[in-house]
């Protein structure tokens, strides 16, 4: 699939009725995600292409009522199944926008982490991109990159083998998030999960 956002909208469009039935037990790996972040009580996150906000309910619980939970998506279909999949929390806790990671609405270094699931591939321009998401970010913020299987399940599910040149591959994906302000902190490439932690640099 093409990374152009255009080609990714429409991916998405066409499934996002039946996407969470095609993966309905990856929750605890979404939670396990998350609690791997450090959020605490009052922070504010985004959850950038955040689909049918599978991670807006553990974030809404890591962040307690005083904090702040925003999904970001560029598919309309797939912020309307997240409405309809009750993810949305209490009033001003959690809030759902239409738009493209690589140009937020939001004010520079605003929130304390962002969690991105599956993003990184669908990325149009990643240093560009993960730089906007430094930006919205505070120095010493966290960045957690997550996808509920590893690159090598996951390129067997796609009939392909994973490459050196793969962006989420260890050292090309720590060499793009350097450039675009982050450090790696830690990397988990196993059958079970992907994530790669990242800290804000000042």
């Amino acid at each position: 699939m093409s990374d152009d956002p255009t080609d990714v909208r429409a991916f998405f469009a066409t499934r996002a009725a039946g996407w969470d039935s095609r993966f309905p037990d990856d929750g605890p790996a979404y939670a396990a995600a998350v609690a791997e972040i450090g959020l605490s009580p009052g922070d504010s996150v985004l959850d950038a292409g955040c689909g049918t906000g599978r991670a807006l309910p553990p974030l809404r619980t890591a962040v307690g009522a005083s904090g702040t939970v925003i999904g970001a998506d560029l598919t309309p279909e797939m912020l309307a199944e997240a409405v309809r999949a009750g993810r949305l929390g209490p009033e001003g806790a959690t809030a759902l926008l239409l738009a493209d990671v690589g140009g937020l609405p939001l004010r520079d270094g605003g929130l304390d982490a962002v969690f991105g699931a599956g993003l990184v591939s669908h990325l149009a321009d990643p240093v560009a991109d993960l730089r906007e998401l430094a930006r919205v970010v505070r120095p010493g913020g966290r960045l957690a990159l997550f996808h509920p299987i590893g690159r090598a399940a996951l390129a067997a599910r796609h009939g392909r083998q994973i490459t050196p040149d793969d962006l989420r591959a260890e050292p090309r994906l720590r060499r793009v998030l350097a450039e675009a302000g982050w450090r790696l902190d830690t990397y988990v490439d196993e059958d079970a999960r992907f994530l790669a932690l990242a800290v804000r640099e000042g």
